[in-house]
């Protein structure tokens, strides 16, 4: 069986909290040739897709994760699997690869679907559970929203499109830096606010899903100086226990996840509250096998692939 692994660049892969890696590591030991293949490699033909894949075989070390194999030319009836793992921003280059990947013959497995991604937007798609989110407001209106901030007295901002952690920001009405922020925000385009949840001083929640169904969870704890509980802004990873509500909001998810092809999902939470579904590239699977001395790779890749 040949999977492929569509991601950006594996020079800045690091070893010691990437996801991926631990999918490539998994198919390898469970004997499936593996492949990397780059953002711009999938190729439409009159005979079907056509991938530029370099192979790859995964080392134990942290210095030298990958020995490079050889670069080669596969046609989709070579391919059986392909693993989209391309980190946000979901841009024009992003888009792209998902519109060719769902030319896809039927056989081949995406994981995650083409037409999931596109469908889901992480911060917008999860609106339509209103009962499980915070208040939220989306608009491109500075002047509404600064009419919703002052009624609020401080709400969570951030742009549609934002990762890691990146231009979140905790505004409070009075703040000096009120204009600069909302400047800055606005040129994005669409704006998402969020009431401020008082939960967030514990940290988030993340629980990572395979087929619907939860792995485990960490909570994500932001550093002492500053609001962002994400990982990549410096936050750590403690234990974590799924609640009965944390439990509900998975039983609504799972159907609209299944039908979407959305198979590996990691969705956050905050007190009682959903606040993003995340399927791009889900993260934070290593930092769950640390904190449960398990490896949730195996047994996801023998559900994905099995």
């Amino acid at each position: 069986m040949n999977v492929l692994f569509l991601m950006k660049p594996l020079e800045i892969i690091n070893p010691q909290k990437d996801t991926s890696l631990l999918f490539m590591q998994a198919a390898q030991r469970l004997g499936y040739a593996i492949y990397y293949l780059a953002q711009g490699g999938v190729s439409i033909t009159p005979e079907g897709l056509r991938f530029n894949v370099r192979a790859l075989r995964c080392t134990e070390s942290l210095e030298q994760p990958f020995e490079y194999l050889e670069d080669t030319v596969l046609n989709d009836s070579e391919v059986d699997a392909v693993f989209v793992r391309t980190d946000p921003p979901f841009d024009d280059a992003y888009l792209h690869d998902m519109w060719l990947l769902d030319r896809l013959p039927d056989r081949v497995r995406c994981i995650n679907s083409a037409h999931g991604i596109k469908t889901v937007n992480e911060k917008i798609w999860l609106t339509q559970f209103r009962q499980l989110i915070p208040k939220t407001w989306i608009t491109t209106s500075r002047t509404y929203l600064e009419e919703v901030l002052d009624k609020e007295g401080s709400l969570i901002l951030k742009p549609t499109q934002g990762f890691g952690g990146r231009s979140i920001y905790h505004l409070k009405a009075d703040d000096i830096n009120r204009a600069v922020i909302l400047d800055a925000l606005f040129e994005h385009g669409y704006v998402i606010a969020q009431e401020v949840l008082s939960e967030a001083t514990k940290g988030d929640k993340r629980i990572l899903l395979c087929d619907g169904e939860p792995l485990g969870a960490i909570l994500r704890v932001h550093p002492e100086h500053d609001h962002r509980n994400n990982l990549d802004a410096g936050g750590h990873a403690e234990k974590a226990v799924i609640t009965a509500r944390d439990r509900e909001i998975i039983a609504q998810l799972k159907p609209h996840l299944i039908s979407l092809g959305l198979r590996f999902v990691g969705i956050d939470i905050i007190g009682d509250y959903l606040i993003e579904v995340n399927v791009t590239s889900p993260t934070c699977l290593q930092e769950l096998n640390h904190l449960e001395s398990q490896r949730f790779e195996d047994s996801c890749m023998r559900v994905f692939l099995g």
